[in-house]
């Protein structure tokens, strides 16, 4: 899927390269058309080297080509791609007909998208092992308490308010890391606390608030069972099966279900 999107997103880019250079020629006012020896390219200020408009178009349109191709380097011929390049500029007969390109494409889709399930089943796999023995380890520190479905927690400071019940609305403010102690959200730095119903958060989070007084702050290890699960967050940070680590304030229940 990533490879069709990826090429769709070329043809895009290249249409709407066209249709602007198109669009920076001067029109005749009756046909509409480009006016014929328009197209002198204006004198530019030289940019990173590249001194004609002609040279920064073409160095954008392989920064924007090569940038597709990053997911898919290792599976491509750099020689041959450029080969196929200037042959289709030059108007030359393609190797392939539109036919056999659409069965390479496809042939080639098929088998990296079985690759990239085999390194997420993997990668997931890993992350459940990890986490399993972090937990286990950081079981026995001080302060840390397991609840009986495997979350861990440590009180960093006991609030004096009422504890949140399912269904209940709440304000925190939170910091989201992963194991390895990389942020991947953190409300303090947007400077704006977040309010949103029990029902609405991971297991993890639903059980972690119910055990808070108004006015605490908790750290919670969550199991990846408790989180985002098998799944993770898809083109998130959050691979799957990651055990996350949450500093979290509760400031309110803004609204009980009650």
């Amino acid at each position: 899927m990533k490879v069709s999107m990826r090429s769709t997103s070329l043809a895009v880019f290249g249409l709407a390269l066209s249709i602007a250079l198109v669009a920076c020629k001067p029109l005749d006012k009756d046909t509409g058309k480009p006016v014929d020896g328009a197209d002198d390219a204006p004198a530019v200020a030289a940019k990173g080297g590249l001194k004609t408009e002609k040279e920064q178009v073409s160095y954008v349109i392989g920064m924007q080509i090569g940038d597709s191709l990053k997911g898919a380097k290792d599976e491509v011929d750099l020689d041959t791609l450029f080969k196929a390049v200037r042959s289709t500029l030059d108007g030359k007969e393609p190797l392939l007909t539109q036919e056999e390109a659409m069965q390479v494409m496809q042939a080639f889709s098929t088998r990296m998208q079985a690759k990239q399930m085999a390194e997420f089943e993997q990668s997931g796999k890993e992350n459940a092992e990890h986490g399993e023995r972090f937990l286990a380890e950081n079981a026995g520190k001080e302060g840390v308490q397991t609840t009986a479905s495997g979350l861990q927690y440590q009180v960093l400071s006991e609030g004096s308010g009422a504890k949140p019940k399912a269904g209940d609305t709440v304000r925190v403010h939170y910091k989201g890391t992963l194991l390895d102690g990389e942020t991947f959200d953190d409300s303090y730095a947007r400077g704006e606390p977040v309010e949103f119903a029990l029902s609405q958060v991971v297991p993890g989070w639903q059980e972690g608030l119910q055990l808070m007084p108004v006015g605490s702050k908790y750290k919670l290890w969550i199991p990846g069972k408790l989180g985002y699960g098998e799944q993770g967050t898809p083109g998130g940070p959050i691979g799957p099966n990651a055990t996350l680590v949450f500093e979290v304030e509760l400031l309110d229940i803004v609204n009980s279900a009650e």
